[in-house]
C-alpha cells in the first residue's frame, strides 16, 4: 500500500482499518453537489418555461433581465431539491420527481393552449370530467399523436421507476450533518418565500424580488412571473369543495317559483345596465364639502346601494355577481370566477334575455382580453363584444374613453337594434388613478382642512369624474324617455375608489384600503356604492336598502315583467330575507347580522344553503337543476362546442 506522503507504511500482515475520506474529497463532494443542484434547478425553470412559451425566445430575458423574478425561481426551486433530497437522504434523489412535477404542467399547458387561448391553472383540475369529455374529441383528430402520447407516458413512468430503484443505489449518500445543514438552511427561506405568495396583499420584498402577481391578466402574469410562480399564485383558488349534502336529491328537494315561469310573458322592454368604474358618492366623505352636487341625477333616482364585495378593484368580482346571481361568498377567499372557474357556458341574465327573443351585447371600452372578458362573456351567452377593438374611435377624458363617449356609442347602438336587447357595460373613465390636472377644468370645488393639497387635487379629480358619469346617466335617461318601447336602466358603481390618503385624512377610514371584517355600519361605509334601478315608464324602484351585486338579476328580471326559477325563485326568496351576502358578513333585512357566519360552524339557513347548492350545481358540478331552475341553458349545454 502507498500512504500519504510522511506516513509509515501499514505492516501487510496487519488488519487495516478503512481510511478517513480524505478531507479536500468531502470539501469538495460538499461544494459540487449544491452546484450540481442549482444547475439542474436552472435546467428545469428553462425547459419549463420553453414548454410553457412554446418557444425559447423569451426564456433568457426572464432568467437573466433585472426586472424579471427568473433567477428567483430558480433559486426557490434549487432551495426546494436540497431540502427534499435532505429528506431522502440521498443527493439528487428529489429530482427524480420534482423535475417531472415542473415539467409535466408546462407540457399540459403547452397542450391547452393549442386548443384554448389561457394556459394551465391549477383549477383546470377542477373539470377533469370535461377534460374528459375532450379527450375522444383529440384522439379522433389526431389518433397517431394520441397513440404516441399514452405509450410516452407509460414508458416515462416506467422509467421513472427504474431510475428511482437504480437512484437509491447510487447516488452518494448525505451525512447527518449535511442533511440537517441543508434543512436548516432551506426550510425558512422556502417558508419567508411562500408567505409572500399572496396575491391579494403587497409585499414589499416580493415587489423587490420583480415577481407581481398579475391576477387580472393571466397571460402577462404567466410571461412575467413564469409558468411555476403564476402557477403557484393560483394554486389557492383551486380548493373549491362541494357544500354538504350536495347532490341530486338536495337539488330536487329545493322549492320552486311561486308562480309559473310561464304566466308572465315580459313587456319586451329593453334593458341597458351599466357598471360605472370606481363611482362612489363623494359627499359621504367627512371634514370635507364638494360644491356643487357631483352627482344630482343619481341622487334623486337612488334605489338603495350596491354593497360591493370589493375595495379599490378586482371590478371582475362584482361583475360576475351582477350578470350570473352567482356570490363570491361560497368561492375561495381571493379567487376571480373570470380567471379561473368560468370554463364552460353558465346561465347570466344574457342566457336569460336571449332565450326571450332578446338581443344581448356587452360593451367595455378597453381591450377584450382584460379580466378575460372575451372568453367569458361568450360563456355567459352575450352575442356580441363590443371592446376597444372593434369599437369606432371614441373620445377621451385623461387617459380613458369618457362616460360621455360610451354613452352615445350605447344610444347609436340601440337606435339600430330592432329586437328588444339586453345592453350590459363597463365604463372606463373613473379609474385611478386621480392625478392633478386629468382634466382641463374641474367644476367641482373641494374645502377641507384636513386633506393635504395633494390629497384635495385628487379628490377634485376624482369628483370631475363622478359629475361626468352623473350626466351621462341624465342623457341616457333623456334618451330613453323619447323611446316608445320602454327601457329599463339599471346604473351601479363597482367598488370605492383607490383614493388613498383622502380616507385617512378625512377620517373616513382608519386605513387607505376597506376592512374586511368590522360592524355593519363600518362594512356599509366602505363598501355601499349608488344604486339606480329605473324605467322609462314605471320610475325609480325605491328602497331596494343596501344590496349585494348578486341581488340585482333578481331586481332587472322582475322589473321587466317575467318570473325565472333562480332569478325571481331562488333569489327573489332570498331577497326577502337577504340584503347582504358577503364572505365576511351576512346581513338581514332588519340589519341583523351575521358575522363570519360562513366559518362559524353554526347550521346554514337553508335559503342560503340552497342558493349555494344551485351555484356549485352550475359552475363546478353535475347540472342536476339545470332544466328545473335554467331551462335557457339546456339547448346551450346540448349544443356541439364551435
Amino acid at each position: 500500500m502507498i500512504s500519504e506522503p510522511g506516513m509509515p507504511v501499514k505492516a501487510l500482515g496487519h488488519k487495516v482499518k478503512a481510511a478517513p475520506r480524505p478531507l479536500r474529497s468531502t470539501a469538495l463532494r460538499a461544494v459540487v453537489t449544491p452546484v450540481n443542484s442549482f444547475v439542474l434547478a436552472l435546467l428545469t425553470i428553462i425547459v419549463t418555461e420553453w414548454l410553457a412559451r412554446e418557444t425559447l425566445s423569451g426564456v433568457s430575458d426572464y432568467l437573466f433581465s433585472a426586472s424579471r423574478p427568473g433567477m428567483v425561481a430558480v433559486l426557490v426551486l434549487f432551495l426546494v431539491f436540497i431540502a427534499a433530497d435532505a429528506l431522502f437522504g440521498r443527493a439528487y434523489q428529489s429530482a427524480l420527481i420534482l423535475v417531472p412535477l415542473a415539467i409535466l404542467p408546462a407540457f399540459l399547458s403547452m397542450q391547452k393552449q393549442q386548443y384554448l387561448s389561457d394556459p394551465l391553472y391549477p383549477s383546470d383540475m377542477l373539470f377533469g370530467r370535461q377534460i374528459g369529455e375532450l379527450v375522444p374529441v383529440m384522439f379522433a383528430a389526431r389518433p397517431l399523436a394520441a397513440i404516441g402520447l399514452a405509450l410516452g407516458v407509460m414508458a416515462m413512468l416506467a422509467l421513472l421507476g427504474y431510475l428511482l430503484v437504480l437512484g437509491r443505489r447510487n447516488f452518494p449518500p448525505l451525512s447527518a450533518v449535511s442533511k440537517l445543514f441543508r434543512l436548516l438552511v432551506a426550510l425558512p427561506l422556502i417558508g419567508g418565500f411562500l408567505s409572500l405568495m399572496d396575491p391579494n396583499s403587497f409585499s414589499y420584498i416580493r415587489d423587490r424580488l420583480n415577481i407581481v402577481p398579475m391576477m387580472w391578466d393571466q397571460q402577462e402574469n404567466y410571461r412575467h412571473n413564469g409558468f411555476l410562480l403564476a402557477f403557484a399564485f393560483n394554486v389557492p383558488m383551486a380548493n373549491v369543495q362541494a357544500p354538504g349534502g350536495y347532490g341530486p336529491e338536495a337539488i330536487a328537494d329545493i322549492a320552486p317559483e311561486r308562480l309559473p315561469a310561464t304566466f308572465f310573458g315580459g313587456r319586451n322592454a329593453d334593458v341597458i345596465m351599466v357598471m360605472s368604474e370606481s363611482l362612489w358618492d363623494p359627499t359621504r366623505l367627512w371634514n370635507a364639502k364638494l360644491s356643487p352636487d357631483p352627482m344630482p341625477t343619481i341622487r334623486a333616482n337612488s334605489s338603495g346601494n350596491l354593497f360591493s364585495p370589493e375595495f379599490g378593484g378586482m371590478t371582475a368580482n362584482v361583475e360576475f355577481e351582477a350578470l350570473t346571481g352567482f356570490s363570491n361568498a361560497f368561492l375561495p377567499y381571493g379567487s376571480i370566477p373570470y380567471q379561473q372557474y368560468v370554463r364552460r357556458p353558465l346561465p347570466s341574465l344574457a342566457t336569460f334575455f336571449a332565450s326571450k327573443g332578446y338581443t344581448t351585447r356587452a360593451f367595455h371600452p378597453f381591450q377584450s382580453w382584460f379580466w378575460n372578458r372575451a372568453n367569458v362573456y361568450q360563456s355567459l351567452g352575450f352575442q356580441s363584444f363590443m371592446s376597444e377593438e372593434n369599437m369606432p374611435i371614441m373620445d377621451k377624458r385623461g387617459l380613458f374613453t369618457s362616460d360621455e363617449a360610451l354613452t352615445k356609442e350605447i344610444i347609436r347602438t340601440a337606435d339600430q337594434t330592432r329586437k328588444p336587447f339586453f345592453f350590459f357595460a363597463v365604463t372606463l373613465q373613473g379609474h385611478g388613478p386621480y392625478e392633478k390636472n386629468r382634466y382641463a377644468k374641474n367644476t367641482i370645488d373641494v374645502q377641507s382642512a384636513s386633506l393635504s393639497p395633494e390629497s384635495r387635487d385628487s379628490l377634485a379629480t376624482y369628483a370631475q369624474g363622478v359629475r361626468e358619469a352623473d350626466s351621462s346617466l341624465k342623457a341616457l335617461m333623456d334618451w330613453a324617455k323619447t323611446r316608445r318601447r320602454e327601457t329599463i336602466i339599471v346604473l351601479f358603481g363597482d367598488h370605492l375608489p383607490p383614493l388613498g390618503n383622502v380616507y385617512t385624512e378625512t377620517g373616513y377610514m382608519p386605513d387607505v384600503v376597506a376592512t374586511r371584517k368590522a360592524s355593519v355600519s363600518v362594512m356599509k361605509r366602505e363598501h355601499e356604492t349608488p344604486l339606480v334601478v329605473w324605467s322609462s315608464k314605471r320610475g325609480v324602484q325605491k328602497d331596494l336598502g343596501s344590496v349585494s351585486p348578486s341581488q340585482l338579476p333578481h331586481y332587472v328580471v322582475r322589473l321587466a315583467g317575467y318570473r325565472h326559477g333562480f332569478y325571481t325563485g331562488v333569489l327573489g326568496r332570498l331577497s326577502e330575507r337577504y340584503a347582504v351576502v358577503d364572505r365576511h358578513q351576512l346581513i338581514e333585512r332588519n340589519a341583523q347580522a351575521h358575522p363570519d357566519w360562513a366559518t362559524s360552524g353554526e347550521p346554514v339557513d337553508p335559503l342560503i344553503r340552497d342558493y349555494r347548492h344551485l351555484q356549485h350545481d352550475q359552475m363546478f358540478g353535475e347540472g342536476f337543476g339545470t332544466e328545473r331552475f335554467f331551462p335557457e341553458q339546456v339547448e346551450r349545454l346540448e349544443a356541439p362546442a364551435s
